[in-house]
């Protein structure tokens, strides 16, 4: 549970903000989006290893 302590005085729209920031860091709703249905443990580690490869990639291209 996220917690946002709004000081006195604060306007509200900042502590949204605030906890919209955190929400977004947490993953909340990444989180969320993953477990509306099953995926296979195989090809959650497919989907990773094709990420990564993408990822060396793009990093090989600034390389050169």
């Amino acid at each position: 549970m996220l917690i946002i302590p709004v000081k006195e005085g604060e306007n509200i729209d900042r502590a949204l903000k605030r906890f919209k920031r955190k929400f977004d860091r947490t993953g909340g709703m990444r989180q969320l989006r993953s477990r509306k249905q099953y995926v296979k443990p195989s090809v959650v580690r497919r989907t990773q290893i094709q990420k990564a490869q993408y990822i060396q990639h793009l990093r090989d291209q600034e390389e050169i």
